[in-house]
């Protein structure tokens, strides 16, 4: 039996229930991995995914699992808190990790995908499955009777938001997020932008030098471009982790020059020396014919879009297959609404998975839901709910989401901030290798792969 942690914050681990099957709704990427966990502990299914009946602002494909901000799962190695999470995904046999390997394209230390295949990869896995049934419809309330997972993700649709609102006996929160413009790569000039990785690690991505004047030019264009204007009662409460780059820059005038902009360990193959500022392209499909503007999701309106991303080095002719956009980020207050099993305190059958519980990113939405769907399926075999040992990636997140001591709750990505920390005094280098390997260790005593009991 894998170990509970000490007073988890739950009033009912286990719930019998009349009805075999967990309904998941929402398949994104934590809504899929739910799906997945849950068919193979041998439990019935039934995935509601409003596409293409119905699609969210961001959302333009059929497929479950779209990405929709970047193509990249961040850095993959272990000794990284966010690839560290990916490990324990990986040992738990977690179809978004498969997906995403089976799927790669180069991005240097990152994982990143191309996004189609990766979306089509993950559709006919679970289109395969037996024990899934996959309804393409829209879900506007939850039954409470019913083990339910709620994956709606950042844009849950109105009627579902109000009535998860009912749910949990308070008005949801919000913020925003912004997706980064995309490009053709055929337009792109490589006269101008040149192949490089930082310090030369990994995989070369382009990059596109601006001298101290064109940068000068470029910051006047930017934070003077019109944006797209928030309604009235929208409070713009932006993820600091994802900021727009136009706000980023309102900040002063050298402040890109260490977020997205950062040009240190990048030499331009023309001078010799280091640019003042570069933006980095990232490919995002294997072929190499589109690249996305690393970090620089915004809010501008198209057409400034446009005219200021043009005054980068080298995209001056770019022609642009997506342009950025904004939309609303939905989440609960999870600290006083859910327990650590991921399900509501008062509503103990109806489990949140993904950014709608508080996570911010897709590993971690994806993280969610691979807990979620397990909790699902072992309420629905009347099996105690488990949750993951404190020392994990895993834990340190749930720990965040049930953290009742926070003041000011916000989403999070998962970071070493909020693991417990090491014994002893152990050198800044190494202490990403120390948190992983008692992470493993923790997971190994916890949970073999492919087995709950």
């Amino acid at each position: 039996m894998p170990t509970q942690n000490p007073e988890p914050r739950t009033q009912n681990p286990a719930v019998k229930t009349q009805n075999p099957v967990v309904k998941i709704i929402g398949g994104g990427l934590a809504g899929s991995e739910a799906a997945w966990q849950a068919a193979r502990r041998g439990v019935r299914v039934r995935l509601y995914e409003m596409k293409p009946q119905k699609f969210s602002p961001a959302h333009q494909s059929p497929f479950l699992g779209e990405l929709v901000c970047s193509n990249s799962l961040r850095a993959d190695s272990r000794e990284s808190a966010v690839g560290l999470l990916k490990e324990e995904m990986r040992r738990l046999d977690s179809l978004i990790m498969a997906a995403a390997l089976a799927t790669r394209v180069p991005a240097g230390k990152a994982l990143a995908v191309d996004r189609g295949e990766f979306a089509a990869h993950i559709t006919r896995v679970l289109e395969a499955e037996p024990r899934i049934e996959i309804i393409r419809e829209e879900v506007e309330a939850p039954d409470p009777e019913a083990t339910t997972i709620i994956a709606t993700g950042p844009l849950t649709s109105e009627p579902l938001a109000e009535a998860l609102g009912g749910l949990t006996g308070q008005q949801h929160l919000h913020f925003y997020d912004a997706i980064a413009p995309i490009v053709a790569a055929e337009s792109i000039d490589l006269g101008k932008a040149f192949r490089a990785s930082r310090y030369g690690a990994g995989d070369d991505d382009l990059n596109c030098p601006f001298s101290e004047a064109e940068y000068a030019t470029f910051f006047e264009a930017l934070t003077s471009a019109e944006q797209v204007p928030l309604k009235a009662f929208e409070a713009p409460r932006y993820f600091e982790g994802c900021l727009p780059v136009e706000i980023m820059a309102a900040r002063g005038f050298r402040t890109l020059l260490f977020g997205p902009m950062k040009p240190v360990g990048l030499v331009d193959p023309k001078t010799g020396r280091q640019p003042f500022a570069v933006v980095q392209l990232r490919a995002e499909n294997r072929e190499g014919t589109l690249y996305n503007l690393v970090g620089f999701q915004t809010k501008l309106k198209y057409g400034a879009q446009e005219r200021v991303f043009r005054l980068i080095p080298g995209l001056e002719q770019a022609e642009f297959v997506r342009l950025g956009s904004i939309h609303r980020n939905t989440f609960i207050h999870s600290p006083s609404i859910l327990s650590a099993y991921l399900n509501f305190l008062n509503y103990p059958q109806v489990f949140l998975a993904g950014q709608i519980s508080g996570v911010e990113g897709y590993v971690e939405s994806a993280a969610m839901g691979l807990l979620a769907g397990i909790n699902a399926a072992r309420q629905i075999l009347a099996q105690p709910l488990i949750i993951p040992p404190r020392e994990t990636a895993m834990g340190a997140l749930i720990a965040h989401l049930t953290n009742t001591t926070t003041k000011d709750f916000q989403p999070m990505n998962v970071n070493f901030g909020l693991f417990l920390p090491l014994e002893g005094r152990i050198p800044k280098k190494l202490r990403g290798a120390a948190y992983a390997e008692r992470a493993l260790k923790a997971l190994e005593g916890w949970m073999k792969p492919g087995e709950d009991s």
